[in-house]
C-alpha cells in the first residue's frame, strides 16, 4: 500500500498538535512534520536577532521566509517519528516558540511575508519523507504547500473550551481573560492571511465535546479509510 499524507489545520488552542502526536501512535511507520514549528523558529532566530514584529510585518512580500530560514541556520530533521527544529546547531526549546509572544508574530508575519520558497522546500521535504513514511503536515496553508494531501481535516472548538485548553498549556500564567483576547486576536490575523480557508477536500472536525485527546483523535480516524485495528 502506497504511504499517504494527512494535512492536519485548526484554530488556536484546538489542540492539533496533541492530535497529530496521538496519530503517530496509532498509524504504523508514521512521521509528523510539524510545519508550525518551523515557521514559528524562523521567525523567532530573527526576534532574537533584532528584527521586530512591526518591522518585520512592513517588509510584506520583500520578506522571503525561506531566505531567512537559510541565513539564521534554521534546520529540521527526523527524530522519534516527528520533526526537530535546529537554529545554528541548537536544539530549539519548544516552549520559547510556543510562547504568546513568538505565536502572536507568527501570525503577524505569516499572512504578509513571501512563503513561496519556503513552500517548495517543505512540498519537496514531505516527497522525501513519504518514499518511506505514511506523513502527518501539520500547520497552516498545507493544501497550498502539499495539493496532494489524501486527506485534509482542519479542527475546530468552541472559543471558551480553546480558551480553558490553553489556560492548562500555560500553568495558568496568564489569566483567562489575557488567553480569550490573545486568541482572538490570532483568529482574526489568521482569518485575515487566508489560514482559515477550505479546500475542497477539507473535512472539519468539531472537538468541542472530546474529554480527552484519544476522543478526538478517534473521531479524526473515524473520518478516514484505513485498515480495521488502528
Amino acid at each position: 500500500m502506497a504511504n499517504i499524507v494527512i494535512g492536519i489545520e485548526g484554530l488556536v488552542g484546538a489542540g492539533k498538535t496533541s492530535i497529530c502526536r496521538e496519530l503517530i501512535k496509532r498509524i504504523p511507520n508514521t512521521v509528523l512534520l510539524n510545519g508550525g514549528n518551523l515557521y514559528r523558529a524562523i521567525v523567532y532566530a530573527m526576534m532574537q536577532n533584532g528584527s521586530k514584529v512591526e518591522e518585520l510585518k512592513k517588509q510584506g512580500k520583500n520578506l522571503d521566509i525561506k531566505e531567512m530560514m537559510d541565513l539564521f541556520k534554521v534546520q529540521i530533521k527526523v527524530e522519534n517519528n516527528e520533526t526537530i527544529v535546529y537554529i545554528d546547531n541548537e536544539k530549539v526549546d519548544e516552549n520559547a516558540i510556543q510562547s504568546k509572544e513568538a505565536s502572536m508574530a507568527v501570525s503577524t508575519v505569516g499572512g504578509s511575508a513571501d512563503n513561496k520558497n519556503l513552500f517548495i522546500f517543505a512540498r519537496g521535504f514531505i516527497n522525501e519523507l513519504k518514499e518511506n513514511y505514511n506523513v502527518i503536515v501539520s500547520g497552516r496553508s498545507v493544501m497550498k504547500i502539499y495539493p496532494d494531501c489524501d486527506y485534509h481535516f482542519f479542527i475546530t472548538a468552541d472559543l471558551e473550551e480553546r480558551v480553558k485548553r490553553k489556560c492548562i498549556q500555560y500553568e495558568n500564567k496568564e489569566t483567562r481573560e489575557e488567553i480569550r483576547e490573545n486568541i482572538q486576536k490570532r483568529d482574526e490575523l489568521q482569518k485575515q492571511a487566508g489560514f482559515y480557508d477550505f479546500s475542497s477536500i477539507t473535512e472539519e472536525v468539531d472537538v468541542t465535546n472530546c474529554k480527552t485527546v484519544e476522543e478526538s483523535t478517534d473521531l479524526v480516524l473515524s473520518k478516514m479509510k484505513l485498515p480495521l485495528g488502528i
